[in-house]
């Protein structure tokens, strides 16, 4: 009897690794763009911010940060030309953030505690999480890139795979940044000092708004140090770069090698019996 069932069951068809994982990336990253799309405030929130600085600060700024020529530009530029790149890492920036706050909550709820208990290894999880929030990230920065087409920022077409790579490149850093910092964020009511202390020095110790050159001029030389090790930096020069059909060589080293560093550690510490959560108490 035993021997028949043995073999009954190797008779049934079993589903294959392929097909677990379909159903957990339709499931994972499914939920977060659905979520998404009944919120359609998340998409005004997170551009209200960048559209601020480019039409606002543009127009006030533009006889002061105006003038520069640096690398990739060939020729003076305008300032709202400038910002573009800068805005669009605003955008992955936020929204990465946001995708934190999300595991965080989902933690919270007890959801995440079922999802890491599903059948899979915790690094495909983990991965359609990040695939989701660099998504959506790519999504918000593409309506943003349009809005700034319409107020006269040039993009030739032949440049745009190029710069859509970046920004996806750039996205899935802060992606992995934010999925990191899920880690570490015990509780939603500690977000908001984790954001302030995460968010606004990564964006304004950066070239997002200004030259680094500017820094150096005015003998802020520790800031540009900063400047050079932070992370978001080399994604806005990544774009930048990618804008005008140029490849920056350093930049897209530093992204790729954060990027993959903040993911493993956010992997290591989603691991009970290694990482953080284990400290937590669980999922």
């Amino acid at each position: 009897m035993q021997g028949t069932m043995s073999a009954v069951d190797l008779a049934l068809p079993r589903p294959s690794l392929g097909l677990h994982l379909l159903r957990a990336l339709r499931a994972v990253v499914g939920r977060e763009i659905g979520r998404f799309i009944r919120q359609p405030s998340r998409l005004g929130s997170a551009l209200v911010r960048p559209l601020l600085w480019f039409v606002v600060f543009s127009a006030g700024f533009h006889n002061v940060f105006g003038v520069a020529i640096i690398p990739p530009y060939e020729t003076y530029i305008e300032y709202k030309v400038y910002m573009v790149p800068g805005l669009l890492g605003m955008v992955a920036l936020f929204n990465g953030m946001q995708s934190s706050l999300s595991m965080v909550y989902d933690r919270e709820m007890g959801v995440m505690r079922l999802l890491l208990t599903a059948p899979l290894a915790r690094g495909w999880l983990l991965g359609f999480k990040l695939l989701a929030s660099t998504v959506l990230s790519v999504l918000q920065m593409v309506v943003f890139l349009l809005i700034a087409w319409a107020f006269g920022v040039d993009i030739p077409l032949l440049h745009l795979p190029g710069l859509l790579l970046g920004m996806t490149a750039g996205a899935a850093l802060l992606a992995a940044l934010g999925l990191m910092l899920s880690v570490y964020v015990k509780q939603l009511e500690n977000f908001a000092g984790t954001m302030n202390f995460v968010i606004f020095p990564m964006f304004f110790i950066s070239p997002a708004l200004y030259p680094l050159w500017k820094l150096e001029e005015s003998g802020a030389v520790w800031l540009l140090r900063l400047a050079e090790f932070n992370p978001f930096t080399h994604a806005v020069e990544a774009m930048r770069f990618a804008m005008y059909g140029q490849l920056n060589a350093l930049s897209w080293a530093v992204v790729l090698g954060c990027g993959a560093a903040f993911f493993a550690l956010a992997l290591w510490g989603y691991d009970p019996q290694r990482g953080f959560i284990r400290q937590k108490g669980g999922g």
